[in-house]
């Protein structure tokens, strides 16, 4: 009679059947396959060299290594059209099935999911931080080294020390103009950004049951702001609805048993937290909405994998429709892939952003690196629905990024000031 199993945690137990083993407790050194191995035009051209150093002449699985060009594309300068064509010759060289250039290129993390090609389930790794945003669909999810997806591009494994995990548990309902980037926000603001430094944070609680999927993957695009090494959300039937029709492989729902042990658990009402904002320098130093104040604004930006789906675009058409940007404040609206540009564009919130003084571009990071498309200069204030505010990490090293729900973002480009939706609508 074989030993009972001890009750795991969801990021345990794939990270098990990933291993090939039973169990696994935190802190173990393990092995495991990975099923997306990613890798993004910055970061890439590293992996690609390394490869190509040691020997290696094929990638483990030409349907499991992924390139996506997104950071600095369309190309901004010569170098980064360099960075892109190192990209495209060896996703020709190697018949790679999952490369995006051009009207095919999104956002990284809002691309993926969109396509289907990660699934529940799933072990996936990025040589991008903000990876971990997969954990919105129930999959195990890590940014890491480019020499690190260089060995797994080649071995279709790696190796990870299995985390401790910190649950997360939202209680009551949202108050209105209140979303998945203000629950994230909150967290950090409380733990802090080494507050779950490589820890799991599983989010769960009546109202994650009743977060729409583009709010659930901005939440654990954020676990990394926190220093976790993965967020994750236990996949139901809003995880199903979405995956049906799209997800190209098989794929499985684990959920945390019952008595798993957790490191810590932190408890939250709903109802005590409105829209927040992370004032510079760090996305831990938060506030909230009513303590911010009078603060001008030179720039808005609203996009990102954090927050550059249809459900971000479609509250900022709400807020923005009949208005104007404040004369002083530049409003730059990215949506993050090509199938949320179209559907924008269908469903007639391009019209509103245009009339509104909106500049729109097409897929790409931009300005959230400080790479283009809305640089800012010494002394100026972006307010951004991106994931970080560091010092220069939208340009000057004198400018300042105030991080915010998109509802806020709007608002505050039509004021140009930092703004309640309230104001507004």
């Amino acid at each position: 009679m074989s030993p009972k199993i001890r009750p795991l945690t969801i990021t345990e137990k794939i990270l098990a059947r990933h291993a090939g083993v039973k169990e696994v407790t935190p802190g173990e050194l393990i092995n495991a396959e990975v099923d997306i191995a990613l890798g993004n035009d910055v970061t890439a051209p590293i992996a690609i060299h390394e490869f190509k150093r040691i020997g290696a002449k094929k990638v483990f699985n030409r349907n499991k290594v992924v390139l996506v060009p997104d950071h600095f594309t369309p190309n901004k300068d010569i170098k980064s059209a360099n960075q892109c064509k190192i990209l495209h010759d060896f996703a020709k060289e190697q018949k790679l099935t999952h490369y995006y250039e051009g009207g095919e290129v999104g956002v990284e993390h809002a691309l993926l999911p969109e396509k289907g090609v990660v699934v529940p389930g799933d072990l996936v790794i990025g040589a991008d931080s903000h990876t971990c945003t997969y954990g919105g669909l129930g999959a195990f999810s890590t940014g890491v080294g480019s020499t690190d997806l260089a060995a797994a591009m080649i071995t279709g494994r790696l190796w990870f020390k299995v985390p401790e995990t910190m649950r997360f548990v939202f209680k009551g309902r949202l108050n209105k103009w209140v979303g998945g980037k203000d629950l994230i926000l909150h967290v950090i603001g409380e733990i802090g950004v080494d507050g779950a430094l490589y820890r799991a944070m599983e989010f769960t609680g009546p109202a994650i049951d009743n977060l729409g999927m583009d709010s659930r993957l901005a939440m654990c695009n954020m676990a990394i702001e926190a220093g976790a090494k993965s967020g994750i959300i236990a996949p139901d039937k809003i995880t199903r609805a979405y995956v049906a029709g799209r997800a190209e492989r098989p794929y499985k729902f684990y959920s945390s048993d019952e008595g798993a042990q957790y490191c810590e658990t932190l408890e939250y009402d709903c109802l005590e937290i409105e829209p927040k904002v992370a004032m510079p320098h760090l996305p831990s130093n938060t506030k909230n909405i009513s303590e911010v104040g009078k603060i001008t604004i030179d720039q808005v930006v609203i996009g990102s994998c954090t927050n550059g789906r249809l459900e971000d675009l479609a509250v900022a058409a709400r807020i923005l429709k009949g208005k104007k940007t404040a004369k002083n404040c530049r409003l730059i609206i990215i949506p993050a892939t090509p199938f949320i540009y179209a559907q924008a564009m269908k469903k007639g919130w391009f019209d509103i952003f245009l009339k509104a003084g909106a500049v729109i571009s097409p897929p790409t990071c931009g300005p959230c690196l400080g790479g283009h498309m809305g640089v800012l200069a010494a002394g100026e204030r972006a307010v951004a629905t991106t994931n970080r505010n560091f010092i220069g990490r939208m340009g000057d090293v004198k400018s300042e990024v105030y991080l915010t729900n998109p509802a806020v973002a709007a608002a505050t480009a039509v004021k140009g000031r930092i703004a309640h939706p309230d104001e507004v609508v």
